[in-house]
């Protein structure tokens, strides 16, 4: 697939063009779901920048891969405010000398300076959104809603069980990203996320096997998963 980078001013997004489209389905979507954005989330410390918090702890960063249900309707506007509307898969970002080559391609030295300013935007080909993914299908999701104004209540949630990686240099490439354009004063891009919300009543389901203890699991203590749900396929 091909795709436009953008510098938004708010994140660092990632529209797929129309000649390779992306759709993913099952697990614990009921329709199919087609890729509209992939979007970053990144803090200006190692110790936040994700939108999701694991036991307590946030993340240097998160990637969200933001689909619409096609299923139901014509496009991302109009599924955006509707019931079923929105899947949302999302990452953690972890610090490491190895990095995820989906990543690489977008935050590699000659492909970030282009999008420095705000309204930036540099065309990418060639990508392979199967590098994004973790190897695992073991997830987390729950029924919530979007992270970015209106914040519609129409989003299913699916947190993958692994992260990704990017290198130190690629968290400080992103951290210096503007959220202005070239001649505006400078302000970095980082700690784009909305706060962390109440759970309420919401349930939260998982295939995560809370009975095998390892290194997968963050306080190695087991958990009872309040639902189980089917693996999750990736079309």
């Amino acid at each position: 697939m091909g795709g436009t980078m953008y510098n938004t001013g708010k994140h660092v997004s990632l529209r797929p063009d129309k000649a390779h489209l992306v759709n993913i389905s099952g697990g614990p979507l009921g329709y199919s779901y087609r890729l509209e954005e992939v979007r970053l989330h990144f803090g200006s410390e190692d110790s936040q920048g994700s939108e999701h918090l694991l036991n307590g702890q946030g993340f240097p960063g998160e990637v969200q891969l933001i689909h619409y249900n096609q299923d139901l309707y014509a496009n991302y506007t109009e599924a955006s405010k509707s019931p079923h509307g929105i899947a949302v898969v999302s990452i953690f970002i972890k610090l490491s000398e190895n990095n995820n080559a989906f990543l690489n391609r977008m935050l590699n030295r000659d492909t970030i300076t282009r999008i420095n300013y705000k309204h930036d935007a540099f065309l990418l080909m060639g990508l392979n959104i199967a590098d994004l993914y973790p190897d695992t299908t073991r997830y987390i999701t729950y029924e919530g809603s979007i992270t970015i104004p209106p914040c519609y209540e129409t989003s299913t949630w699916i947190l993958i069980n692994k992260p990704v990686y990017v290198t130190q240099m690629q968290m400080h490439s992103l951290r210096l990203l503007s959220q202005n354009e070239p001649y505006k004063i400078f302000m970095s891009m980082s700690d784009n996320t909305r706060p962390t919300q109440p759970l309420l009543q919401r349930c939260i389901r998982t295939n995560i096997n809370f009975s095998k203890q390892g290194r997968d699991c963050p306080n190695n203590r087991a958990l009872r998963p309040q639902y189980r749900v089917n693996q999750w396929l990736l079309k």
